[in-house]
């Protein structure tokens, strides 16, 4: 479940959508097949084909026959061959038939023969004759063309008859596969397996490879008898092939399914069946068996009864069965895709996904048997829709189900990365790999919104309408507004001129969210709303003003009357309101708060006028705080500080928002803490002022963490791990003694070892606090271990090389260690350092004030030597001025990079736009820096004990001794 920690640890985003949503998702005709959607994104983008098949025939029916060879040793085994009869219709007149196919195909004999004439044509007695010319593969278009010798016309029936032989994939998980695990005493197992996501039924069998084709399959296969198949239907019969020590068994016709959806599996592995059951459900009992290797059987003994537990809910929401009459669940040894398989009736997953005690993934794929599988996109691109609202469902249903595992994570560990990402100056500049993954995670927050707004019980009505009405037509397929559509019927008390189509819109289509200003008058008893873009930093001035409106759902809550159960809105902000701002009456009296968008409903932050901010502070430092929901304390704590990040708020306020948490224990209010405390932390380190926000930090984590305890308890919930670790980092940063010392302690079975170079028994949390705080050997040490790292060593892995050489430079205060490290891989030239390890510790070196600031020192001080070390590596030369030059933010840091630029105005070269852009920045930050920090620094006066101030002033004062120190806190 991503926007620094949580952005890099798993969040997870995606592409804006083109200007034609908005209209698309206005249009709420009922023509919902005749119409093209808008793009919400094109997922699958990278395999989406450019060659689309003509839609002048339509397959009804395909019988598959594989002939599987015994496991084979020779590569040239490597082959199956095929047999596949497909039932068309026409529906456009046509002398062609165009199938996907693999280019690799040998293909035998290509028959034909008519089913049933147009009733015009039976009517007059037309022979029933149809004959092929000719047919080619079309390598580059993955076609095979087949030519007739006459037109037939719309409404024939035809079968096509074709053998072929096929290739068995051996090289990875695509198509029909062959793949092998070892047991522990040594024996080799393999088995075939199917992967056909996406295009991949096209290396299977020639076929109509595009979701919209619908169509039912009757497989057969024949195999060796030694193994057991699986597909998507159960079998109905088996009997001995014509060779030795083979069998032919035919499956039960599946329902009409997308050609990706077909499965099969031909291995040795074992099942266990729940002891619990389905409730029988559409005169049906779902029959359910787990698969695994024997040795792997034990791990998934609880397995079984917790996919009865959630098809059990999922049936109940969906007032449906999945449609078929068993569901085969494999834990598939050396399953390499990203994700799941989860074909209608017979899924993949990897051994340890299925295996895992938590809830939420298994939901997440098994809902793709009633969305995805059932119903299905109508195009790839139609599918994000779908993802969107089976995680949302999924969600939903692991709170009922599993409710630990969710709480803390959901919905913020989405929502805080956009807020971070979407209120940047360009959204993605940085990351537009993740671009995709944010549109998903937008629709699944709107879903999430209409939830909340329509009322649970009217979307799942929705939901129900949309799956149950699009399971009886012809297709079973949607479009990604259909949803919407179908939410809409449901939606009875929007304002005139709103449909759930147009709001959705205004928050699907665009990389930003709002800001939701909350101004009451307390004389005049009236709230006044406005809406604008929110933005979290300060754009260039260079940059076009945004003036994006949404349709917004204003939730209030008054202190009084506390009731977060009631969803609904009090009013609309909609994009229509002239002028903009919506004046209403108050909804309490001038001493009670109110909180509006609580539980995170939309995707927006409040602010408010300082009363209001006041009122509520005060609150959440008294004895009633737990009245307000933990996500709604964390969001106005959240909301508080990333206002006045972003110039909106003053940070006096925001900090007073930040006194409860002395006194708060809840980890969901403490998530979004630590993110706070690096962002505003990166923008003061190296000032005076970040020694007293270091001890106001420790002041705020001490006491919950010491209520965790030091170590983990048996059987704790995961949270509390989770929540131990961000705290014990985020204090051995801030300097926190007993933390120090324990990573020392640690670091020293590394330091006195004998043979150092072997390994590293020092895990990886200790290393930048020993580097950080700990001495110049300790740090010196590290260093040689860098330098001697084994080259050829199977043991060792690079990434323990490169992680050690982060922390190296990343980590020190001390400019000394910074000063060595540069001395021996700029200046030295060791041999050991690589240049793209240089341009990894010049990077590094921008993550703290020390850092960079000894870096920019280095190259004012050996300037001609640098430039004549790199004068043909224009990408090192590039990346240590803009590393050296770009973090100051202070006037004294401008005056330091302007008379750099001015002394050496000719000589920059490729990286003269570089060190202009890097001024430009540093005149934004020194404003922001002039505007906030002294309002912070004149808080923290107010608000750290006498102790503090005096252990600060004091290491103020011996900070330039040349004695590494070792920080202490008073308790």
């Amino acid at each position: 479940m991503k926007w620094l920690a949580w952005l890099v640890a798993g969040f997870v985003l995606l592409s804006a959508i083109p200007c034609s949503v908005s209209r698309s998702l206005k249009d709420v005709s009922t023509d919902k097949r005749s119409k093209r959607s808008i793009d919400l994104n094109d997922v699958y983008y990278s395999k989406m084909r450019q060659y689309r098949l003509p839609n002048e025939v339509t397959p009804t029916s395909y019988h598959v026959h594989l002939v599987i060879p015994p496991f084979f040793e020779k590569e040239s085994d490597n082959k199956f061959v095929g047999h596949v009869k497909i039932n068309f219709t026409w529906s456009d007149t046509s002398d062609r038939i165009i199938l996907n196919a693999h280019p690799t195909y040998e293909i035998n004999t290509v028959n034909i023969r008519m089913l049933q004439l147009p009733s015009d044509e039976a009517e007059k007695g037309v022979p029933m004759d149809v004959y092929i010319a000719n047919w080619a593969l079309q390598k580059q278009k993955y076609w095979l063309v087949i030519n007739l010798e006459q037109m037939v016309k719309n409404g024939s029936v035809c079968e096509l008859d074709v053998t072929y032989k096929g290739n068995i994939t051996t090289n990875e998980t695509t198509g029909l596969y062959k793949s092998a695990y070892i047991d522990s005493d040594g024996r080799t197992h393999s088995f075939v397996a199917t992967y056909l996501q996406l295009d991949n039924a096209r290396k299977m069998f020639p076929c109509m490879d595009e979701p919209p084709y619908k169509a039912t399959f009757k497989m057969t296969l024949t195999y060796s008898k030694d193994l057991t198949a699986l597909t998507n239907m159960p079998s109905i019969s088996r009997r001995d092939g014509e060779s030795a020590n083979t069998v032919v068994e035919e499956f039960e016709e599946t329902p009409r399914m997308s050609t990706n959806q077909l499965a099969l599996l031909l291995s040795d592995l074992q099942y266990i069946e729940p002891t619990a059951e389905i409730n029988e459900m559409d005169g049906k009992r779902l029959r359910v068996k787990v698969w695994a290797r024997k040795e792997f059987i034990e791990s998934l003994v609880s397995v079984p009864n917790k996919i009865v537990r959630i098809v059990n809910y999922l049936q109940n929401y969906f007032n449906s069965s999945i449609g078929i009459s068993k569901l085969d669940v494999v834990a598939l040894p050396m399953y390499s895709v990203s994700k799941a398989s989860d074909n209608w009736g017979l899924m993949f997953f990897k051994e340890s996904e299925l295996s895992s005690p938590l809830f939420w993934s298994t939901t997440y794929e098994l809902l793709y048997q009633w969305i995805g599988q059932s119903v299905t996109p109508y195009r790839r691109n139609d599918a994000p829709v779908n993802k969107a609202l089976n995680s949302l469902l999924a969600s939903m249903a692991t709170f009922d189900l599993n409710p630990d595992e969710m709480e803390g994570k959901w919905p913020m560990t989405m929502l805080y990365p956009l807020y971070y990402e979407f209120a940047q100056t360009a959204p993605f500049s940085r990351v537009a790999g993740i671009r995709h993954e944010a549109t998903w995670t937008k629709a699944e927050l709107v879903f999430r919104m209409f939830n909340y707004t329509l009322g649970r019980g009217q979307f799942q009505k929705g939901v129900m309408n949309f799956f149950h009405q699009l399971s009886k037509e012809n297709r079973r397929t949607f479009f990604h507004d259909d949803i919407f559509i179908y939410l809409n019927e449901v939606a009875d008390d929007l304002p005139p001129g709103l449909t759930i189509n147009s709001i959705a819109a205004s928050w699907i289509n665009r990389d930003r969210v709002p800001l939701v200003t909350v101004i009451r008058d307390y004389k005049t008893e009236k709230i006044n709303l406005s809406q604008k873009v929110y933005l979290r930093d300060i754009p260039p001035q260079s940059t076009a003003k945004v003036s994006y409106q949404w349709d917004i759902p204003i939730v209030m809550q008054a202190q009084d009357k506390l009731n977060f159960s009631n969803t609904k809105p009090t009013v609309w902000l909609t994009r229509k309101i002239e002028p903009k701002n919506l004046t209403i009456p108050d909804i309490t009296i001038k001493d009670n708060f109110i909180i509006v968008n609580p539980e995170e409903i939309g995707m927006f932050p409040v602010n408010y006028d300082s009363c209001n901010w006041k009122s509520l502070s005060k609150y959440l430092r008294g004895p009633d705080r737990e009245k307000i929901p933990p996500i709604t304390r964390a969001k106005l704590l959240h909301d508080a500080w990333n206002l006045a990040y972003a110039g909106e708020l003053c940070f006096s306020v925001a900090m007073n928002m930040t006194l409860f948490l002395k006194e708060e224990k809840n980890h969901v209010v403490w998530e979004p803490v630590f993110t706070m405390i690096h962002h505003v932390g990166r923008r003061i380190e190296g000032l005076d002022v970040y020694l007293k926000f270091e001890a106001y930090i420790r002041s705020l984590l001490k006491p919950l963490y010491l209520e965790l305890s030091e170590n983990p308890q048996p059987n704790e919930p995961s949270w509390k791990t989770h929540m131990r670790g961000l705290m014990k980092n985020f204090l051995c940063r801030a300097g926190y003694e007993p933390c120090i010392k324990e990573a020392r302690d640690h670091f020293k079975k590394w330091l006195t070892d004998e043979e150092p170079d072997k390994g590293n028994p020092v895990a990886n949390e200790f290393l930048c606090p020993v580097f950080k705080w700990g001495t110049d050997d300790e740090w010196e040490f590290g260093l040689q271990r860098v330098i001697n790292f084994p080259k050829t060593s199977l043991a060792r892995k690079q990434n323990e090389r490169t992680y050690l050489l982060k922390t190296l430079a990343g980590c020190p205060k001390d400019t000394n260690k910074i000063e060595r490290l540069l001395q021996v891989t700029v200046l030295d030239q060791n041999e050991n350092f690589t240049d793209a390890d240089i341009h990894l510790i010049f990077s590094m070196l921008t993550g703290s004030a020390t850092g960079y600031k000894t870096l920019f020192n280095f190259l004012h001080e050996h300037w001609y030597t640098v430039k004549k070390r790199f004068e043909s590596k224009a990408y090192l030369w590039d990346g240590i001025v803009n590393f050296a030059t770009s973090s100051f933010n202070t006037q004294e840091g401008y005056d330091k990079v302007n008379k750099l630029y001015m002394d050496h105005r000719d000589e920059f070269e490729s990286a003269d736009a570089i060190i202009k852009k890097a001024l430009t920045i540093i005149k934004q930050e020194t404003k922001w820096n002039e505007e906030n920090v002294p309002v912070i620094d004149t808080w923290l006066n107010e608000n750290l004990s006498k102790e503090d101030l005096d252990a600060i002033a004091t290491s103020t004062s011996t900070e330039n001794s040349s004695i590494t120190t070792v920080p202490t806190t008073t308790d």
